[in-house]
């Protein structure tokens, strides 16, 4: 029969209170999905990189270093250094000093070595004082001075020697040069280096007063 024939009254609570959780929950799920969009949305792909991407730290820049000296101790031979006896001092007449460097050219991380030798010219034995008080080297372009060896000597020494005639004594060991310019008042600083590519120098070296007749050229790459 039909319900109009047979009608039915009313639910009990229960199922009244079932149906109402059940609308409260689908709102709620509806309300935390519409949340998290909203969220998402705001958050954007830009923001996720943003917060992704570590920041960098920032490198510590050394603190600049001076340019090593050149050494400017060059002492002549120990066998040169005798007794002079009687001999008399050198003179200008029989002593030929010859500027001497290693090489004729440098490639960019090579240092060119600097020394001088003396020779006797004459017919009898003479003295003179041939220690690093005495010994000056002079690195040149052109008409322009770079480098000098007393700029920045330090404890320079006196050291009598004995030539024989025909004897050749040499400054041993060389003088490394490091390649930069030198003053007075650059000894502990930093020094510039010397243009290299190819540029020519020239050594002129003196000892005692008596000065190298020819300089010793060089190329630096």
């Amino acid at each position: 029969m039909s319900s109009l024939t047979n009608p039915r009254g009313p639910e009990r609570p229960a199922v009244y209170w079932r149906r109402r959780l059940i609308v409260f929950g689908v709102l709620l799920a509806v309300i935390v999905l519409v949340i998290v969009l909203i969220v998402r949305l705001a958050s954007g792909p830009g923001a996720e990189n943003t917060a992704a991407t570590p920041t960098p730290t920032p490198t510590a820049t050394p603190a600049p270093t001076a340019a090593p000296e050149a050494s400017t101790t060059a002492p002549i031979d120990e066998a040169a250094t005798t007794d002079p006896g009687s001999a008399a001092a050198c003179t200008a007449d029989q002593i030929r000093v010859e500027a001497v460097v290693n090489g004729s050219s440098f490639a960019a991380d090579e240092l060119p070595q600097l020394s001088l030798s003396v020779t006797n010219t004459g017919s009898a034995a003479c003295t003179m004082n041939a220690g690093t008080s005495q010994q000056v080297f002079t690195v040149s372009s052109g008409e322009e001075p770079y480098w000098t060896s007393t700029d920045c000597q330090t404890a320079p020494s006196d050291q009598q020697v004995l030539l024989e005639p025909g004897k050749t004594v040499s400054s041993n060991p060389p003088i490394t040069w490091d390649r930069t310019r030198s003053a007075p008042d650059t000894c502990d600083q930093p020094r510039d280096p010397v243009p290299a590519a190819g540029a020519s120098y020239h050594l002129n070296t003196s000892i005692g007063g008596f000065a190298s007749a020819d300089s010793a050229q060089f190329l630096l790459n």
